[in-house]
């Protein structure tokens, strides 16, 4: 005992100064990149882009740039060009470089941290253009400023060649800058591969979001390059009109206001739909705020109170009628709204909650009194906006006592459920597994097959309602969907609580035909509209089972598609002959073959559902499952040729 004792004491001698590891410059950021960009897969080799064009974005908002282009090269480096002022060139007195040099080697340089350069500046993580330059195997700058034209390159963030002039006498009307970087293999080494519709997607979002700012993307790779010019004039307005671009509006033309106070300006768009559920994006300083904050509980409150109060002025609503919610005035809701804060203290789980009090009170006056005057100036639309309100009022009042049934703490036990939920027997969530199951016969299998300790089984018979087309009262009346709400434990819609989930992976299974699929698009469309913390959290995935199972004397293999049926089947030998069966449906798999081949997690192969991309999702979902036929043809024409096999 002693011994050991005496040992401790002499290690933590050896504990000193020596053992302190001090990180010169830059790398820091690459001994520990995930601290910089958050992390190194494809989400943070995007980040990089971000980055710079979060510096153009800057010089926009200043009023100083109304240009940025993207380019994709084919080796999968990226050139960012901006038209504003360009990076300074002069000597940054504190480190006596260049500024040029300061901003790409120094972290937390740049005109963002209080020396007047920005008033607003966006990017989530501020980290800028040192951290690019550090996790970039190389990097060229060119700034155009003053006449001249400035060149300097490094890499993995060290200089490789000193700021010099390379070009001179050009127009002073010539102003801008120009990075181009090669992401570092060594830090990125799940993927170096750019997906130019994730580049897409944010830069047409950033484009609605600057109004008047023209943004362009180039992807060189393929043999015919692509490239996108995106601006839009109208900003949010247009946003909303492109989220709305495949349903009915209950008026044609989205409602906007703007203004200023106290330094916060503050934007909203918003416009009516005939659906019965709503979509509120909210930004900061062109971050996309995921969990609201103060910005959106200010718009909100404003909403609710402003139509309550135009309801009772004008008799639309009787006088022992009880106010509108939120959620009635919300049903039906496309709205965008962008604030433009020069503090912004972000909060949450994914640092993407806005926390700024005086956000809210500056987007509470603003919208409110802009849009009481709207209500006052457009009667028709104002008498529209209170009826749907007072339509989804009744539907909710209806709706609550089947909510209340959910919420019984008797609907949750499994004597309540016969014949359908199977659950598991260990109560740990984060092991926990929920399978939706199509029909009794699959049911039954999976029931046999499990592994009664972790998964779950919730068969469901044939398709559930489509939830896109119903309203509330509606869909609680839908026995299937309510045992799905009450196996969960999450409660549903606005009322969701994802950390009481029952079970951290919830697996659709079904059948690998058209009425699977549809079956499938059915649930992911409820899960997407009133479930959709689930997304987001990576907890719901969808079972892929294989088509055909293969037998030749005592060997067996399953296979997963046609093409690789036909290369199996060419590679045995020519006796005995393999016999082929075809999995019309999992009801025709035997407990231990679904076990073996869908449900054991040694073997099977599961796909995470991502709603990270809501605008897409959202879009999507409304183009096949919403009441407008055109855009669902147009889209089943557009797509068709890549259906390659179709049951009938």
């Amino acid at each position: 005992m002693a011994d050991k004792e005496e040992s401790k004491q002499e290690k933590a001698r050896e504990y000193d100064a020596s053992q302190i590891q001090v990180l010169e410059g830059l790398e820091a950021v690459r001994k520990r990149p995930g601290m910089y960009i958050g992390t190194t897969s494809s989400q943070g080799l995007h980040h990089l882009v971000w980055e710079i064009v979060d510096n153009g974005i800057d010089e926009a908002l200043a009023g100083f740039a109304d240009a940025i282009h993207v380019t994709v090269h084919k080796d999968n480096s990226v050139t960012v060009v901006d038209n504003g002022r360009g990076i300074p060139v002069d000597t940054q007195k504190k480190t006596g470089k260049s500024a040029l040099e300061t901003v790409f080697t120094i972290l937390h340089a740049g005109g963002k941290f209080g020396g007047g350069g920005y008033k607003v500046s966006g990017g989530l993580h501020g980290v800028g253009a040192s951290v690019v330059n550090a996790l970039s195997s190389e990097l060229d700058v060119k700034v155009v400023r003053d006449g001249k034209r400035y060149y300097m390159d490094f890499a993995y963030g060290h200089v490789k060649t000193p700021m010099k002039v390379i070009d001179e006498g050009l127009p002073e009307n010539i102003h801008g800058t120009t990075v181009h970087f090669q992401p570092d293999p060594d830090i990125f080494r799940e993927t170096t591969t750019y997906d130019i519709k994730i580049l897409t997607t944010r830069i047409r979002e950033l484009a609605f979001l600057n109004k008047g700012l023209r943004i362009t993307i180039r992807d060189e790779r393929p043999d015919e390059p692509t490239e996108q010019s995106l601006m839009y004039e109208g900003g949010i307005r247009h946003y909303v009109e492109y989220l709305n671009k495949n349903k009915d509006v209950v008026f044609p033309e989205p409602i906007y206001v703007e203004g200023e106070e106290k330094g916060i300006t503050v934007e909203v768009a918003l416009q009516y739909t005939d659906d019965y559920h709503s979509n509120l994006l909210t930004f900061t300083n062109n971050i996309h705020t995921y969990e609201g904050g103060t910005h959106e509980e200010g718009f909100k409150r404003a909403l609710t109170r402003i139509i309550n109060d135009y309801a009772r002025k004008h008799n639309l609503m009787k006088d022992n009628e009880d106010n509108l919610s939120g959620e009635d005035v919300r049903e039906g809701l496309t709205a965008v709204v962008s604030v433009k804060h020069p503090d912004p203290q972000f909060e949450g789980q994914t640092k993407t909650k806005l926390g700024n009090s005086d956000a809210r009170t500056a987007t509470d006056h603003i919208f409110s009194e802009r849009f009481s005057k709207f209500l006052l100036e457009n009667p028709d639309e104002a008498k529209k906006i209170v009826d749907k309100g007072t339509l989804a009022s009744k539907a909710r009042v209806a709706a609550k006592r089947a909510r209340e049934v959910t919420r019984k703490k008797s609907g949750l036990e499994i004597s309540n459920l016969p014949g359908k939920l199977a659950d598991n027997t260990s109560k740990d969530p984060e092991i926990s597994e929920l399978f939706i199951v199509e029909g009794d016969s699959a049911g039954g299998s999976a029931k046999q097959g499990r592994s009664r300790l972790t998964q779950a089984i919730l068969p469901i018979r044939g398709k559930i309602l489509n939830v896109e087309k119903a309203s509330m009262d509606r869909i609680l009346a839908n026995e299937e969907i309510r045992s799905l709400f009450t196996a969960m434990g999450t409660g549903f819609g606005e009322d969701f609580d994802v950390s009481q989930a029952n079970y951290h992976k919830l697996i659709i299974m079904t059948d690998a035909d058209v009425d699977g699929a549809h079956i499938r698009t059915l649930l992911l469309t409820l899960i997407y509209r009133y479930m959709r913390p689930l997304l987001e959290a990576g907890y719901v995935y969808i079972a892929q089972p294989p088509l055909y199972q293969v037998r030749q004397g005592k060997m067996h293999r399953y296979i997963d598609s046609d093409e690789e049926l036909k290369d199996f089947v060419g590679q045995l030998p020519p006796s005995p002959k393999p016999a082929i069966q075809r999995y019309k449906g999992l009801g025709e798999m035997d407990a231990e073959q679904l076990w073996e081949t869908t449900m054991d997690p040694e073997n099977r192969r599961l796909l995470r559902v991502d709603a990270s991309d809501a605008m897409d999702s959202n879009d999507a979902f409304t183009t096949l499952m919403g009441d407008k036929v055109e855009p669902r043809r147009e889209f089943i024409e557009k797509n068709a040729k890549y259906v390659e096999n179709l049951d009938a």
